[in-house]
This record gives C-alpha cells, structure tokens and sequence, in this order.
C-alpha cells in the first residue's frame, strides 16, 4: 500500500463541499517532479471486507460486507465479501481485510481547541507566535485522528494557527482530520473570547481579533473573521467558566448584537453557534436564529423547548465535567486545582448540572450532536464523549449517530458521515461491537481518511 507524503497528496482533498477546501495541488506536483496530467490516469480502487458494517448510523448494519473505494471516495457498498473479479476490478486493487471488525464512518467532533493542551499556561499566548501554536494544535490534530475523528470544528484559537493546520491537513503536508475553522471567536470587550489577566499595555498590544461592541461593529467582526477564512462562526453569547474574570456567566453581547451577527454570518454562507452558559445568553442566541449553541449548561426546560422551536442543534460538551470533577471535591483536587479564585467559583458551581441539562435534552427530544471542548480536556480523549452520550440515556446506536450523521447535519457539513456512494472515505474499524457495549470505540485500531490509511492493526 502506497504511503508517505506521496499518497497524502493525492489522496488529500477534503470533501466539504466548501470552495475553501478545494485542493489546488499544481505547487505541490512541481515539488515532487512533475505537471499535472490531462490524461485518464487508472483510479485508485480499495476494497475492504467488513466483519459488520455499519454504513449509515441509525439504519442495521450488514454482516458482513463489502465497501469498494476509488480515489477516496465511496464508491459501492455491497452485502456478503465480494472479491475484485467479482467486482469488475484489475489485480491491482487494494484489499484490506476487515472481517473481524466492526466498521463504520469515521466520527465527527463539532468542539475542539486544537493549539491548546487540557488546563494550559495562559502566558503562552504572550511569549510563543501562532507558529509555537500551530505545531502544538498539529500534534493534537494527530491525537485526535488516531482515536478516529475524521472532522472536527476548531472553535477557538489564536491568530492564523489553526487556519495554517487546516490547508496543511488538506494539502497532505501534515496527518490530521478535516478541519472547520473559527479562529478567534466574536466576543464583546472584557467577555469570554478577550483577554484576561494582563497589564493593560499588553492587552493593547495585541487585542483580541473578534472584540466588537455594538451591532455594526459585529457586523465587521463577522465580516473580518469570513475573510480570514473561518468556515464556522463561533460567538460568546455569555461568560465563560474558565476566563479569568469575575464577570460571571451570564449574557454578554446585547439582543441586537447577536442578531446581527447572526444575520451576518447567514448571509456569508456561514454557519453560527453560540458558547452559552446561563439561560439568559442561550434563549437570546436562540431567539437571534443560531444554528447551534456550545454547552448550554442552565437551559431550563423552557430554554429546552425554544430549542425545539428553533430547530437548534445543542453542542453538550460532556466528558470535560468528567475530567475536570463533577462535584466540589473532585473539582477542588482535580487537574484544575490551580485555577484562579475567579475560575475557581465558576467551577464550584458546575457539579453534575451539565450532565442533568443534556440528559433532560434528551429526554425532551433536542437535537444533540457531539462536541467534546478538547482542549479543557485533554486532545486525544475525545472518544470518551461517545460513553457520556449513553450515560445520559442515549442507546449506543443515537450516540453513534450523534458523532457521526447528525454531527454532519448539525454542522452543514457535507460528503461525510456517512458511507455511501460519493461520500468521503473516512473509515474507522475496532475489534469489539459499540452497538452491543459503547466502550468498544476506545478501541479503534483503524483509521482511514479520504481513501488515505493512517492507521491500521492499531499502529
């Protein structure tokens, strides 16, 4: 099987269906010594014998079954293992044997915070250039890719960091999943997406990208982020737990503001979700026509219902109250208990409410997609998110679902979540059954994307 930088390059369009993940490649071809051809060159064909493929979460999975791949996108899903003769294909067809694995669509997460490390040293953002964080958010993207996610949606970073990882993931330079970008987020003065905590000369000397106050200044900010490159908009409707403020978190940007931004980031072609926190901040992002809201920890049950009005999706965040503690103990000698007194009442004040608000969603009938905010806890641990969906009550098969076709839908992402003719071959394989026992997807020890092999017999 063809690897190395070579194969990335060939196989490393991102099928977004976003122009911004168009994949010129003429540079790179001169690089590794030739012109592009215009000749019909022969398709590059993999076959993969499944033990039990789950091709489109939420239908039965076929056991066993046959998934026929051509220049990393799916081309024929076939009941039964049905060899390369039988299927019309030359000798030099690819065959990877995955008839003792469970098989499905690689996992989406719609949260993460790639250039961060779990509880980070906020004076980095000082002293290291976007460089210093490009490198930090590539060792993470690789992290999350050899747990399985094939997508995630960057939610906040900073400078031109994450933007530099997601074209070096699609131009094939660097392995990592497909990337949606938000760089910084659109955040009011002093709120959750500004800085905290330092000498007013260095706040100046460097201020936040997405600060705006007032609605036409939002406007600009979300104008300014769409020409950056951000593929999602990203906002902080309200406080946020770990700034270091004693603001609280409640609402921050005014109505008019978040209906403006709304309005703009719409008419850009982008989608717009919301970090919210308390009720106040979530019902206004909801009422002002965002596509899905970040955590929504205080929703209360006609908060809940407005997201079912709305059509909303809600973005949980789970598994991070696991790992930073669920009650005032665990959180006080957890691997927060260092944080400033002002984090540090935010965080007292968490217990298991997050865990009750998205097992009262559920139970109401909200639309839920996956997001983990990795990078308040640990990159790489992502996976854990999919046990938090269960422990809430979802059947493994809706949290299965919740990482991988609605997480599309939740996030307009296209050519992916699925396997089905056309889709992106993004494939993950594990020894174990998630549909009879979640914990299996701990487990994944294959990992394709766009055709490309990134990891198999869990090397």
């Amino acid at each position: 099987m063809q690897s190395g930088l070579a194969r990335i390059i060939k196989k490393g369009t991102a099928v977004l269906g976003h122009s911004l993940f168009s994949l010129p490649l003429l540079g790179l071809s001169l690089m590794l010594g030739g012109l592009p051809t215009t000749s019909a060159e022969a398709a590059d064909v993999t076959v993969i014998h499944a033990g039990k493929l789950l091709a489109v979460p939420g239908q039965a999975p076929i056991s066993p079954a046959t998934l026929v791949i051509e220049d990393g996108k799916v081309k024929e899903v076939r009941a039964g293992h049905v060899d390369a003769a039988a299927l019309g294909l030359g000798a030099d067809a690819k065959i990877i044997d995955l008839s003792d694995k469970f098989v499905m669509p690689g996992f989406i997460d719609l949260h993460v915070h790639l250039s961060f490390g779990a509880n980070p040293d906020r004076t980095l953002i000082v002293t290291k250039p976007d460089s210093y964080f490009s490198l930090i958010a590539a060792n993470n993207a690789r992290k999350t890719l050899m747990t399985g996610f094939t997508t995630v949606r960057d939610l906040g970073s900073p400078g031109t960091s994450v933007y530099a990882l997601r074209d070096g993931i699609r131009d094939g330079l660097v392995p990592g999943p497909k990337i949606l970008v938000a760089g910084a987020a659109i955040t009011p003065t002093g709120g959750h997406g500004d800085f905290h905590g330092y000498r007013d000369e260095v706040e100046k000397a460097m201020p936040a990208a997405g600060v705006c106050n007032g609605a036409d200044d939002c406007r600009r900010a979300v104008r300014a982020a769409v020409k950056r490159g951000s593929d999602v908009i990203k906002v902080t409707s309200t406080g946020g737990t770990l700034s270091n403020t004693a603001a609280g978190t409640g609402q921050q940007f005014t109505d008019a503001e978040l209906v403006a931004i709304a309005e703009t980031a719409h008419a850009l072609g982008r989608k717009v979700t919301a970090h919210a926190h308390d009720k106040a901040g979530i019902d206004s992002a909801l009422r002002a026509g965002f596509d899905s809201i970040e955590h929504s920890m205080w929703a209360d049950e006609d908060t809940l219902r407005l997201f079912k009005k709305t059509g909303a999706w809600l973005i949980p965040t789970i598994y991070p109250i696991t790992y930073a503690g669920d009650t005032p103990e665990k959180m006080r000698n957890g691997p927060y208990k260092n944080a400033t007194p002002a984090v540090m009442a935010k965080l007292l004040k968490l217990g298991r409410q997050p865990k009750d608000m998205a097992s009262k969603a559920y139970k109401m009938g909200v639309n839920i997609a996956l997001g983990t905010d990795s990078g308040v806890s640990p990159n790489g641990e992502n996976i854990n998110e999919f046990i938090e969906l269960v422990g809430i009550g979802m059947t493994p098969m809706e949290a299965l679902m919740a990482g991988t076709v609605k997480a599309a839908q939740a996030g307009g992402i296209e050519g992916v979540g699925k396997l089905a003719p056309g889709m992106a071959a993004d494939v993950v394989a594990m020894p174990g059954d998630p549909l009879q026992d979640i914990k299996a997807v701990l487990g994944v020890d294959f990992v394709m994307r766009d055709g490309i092999v990134f990891k198999q017999d869990g090397k």
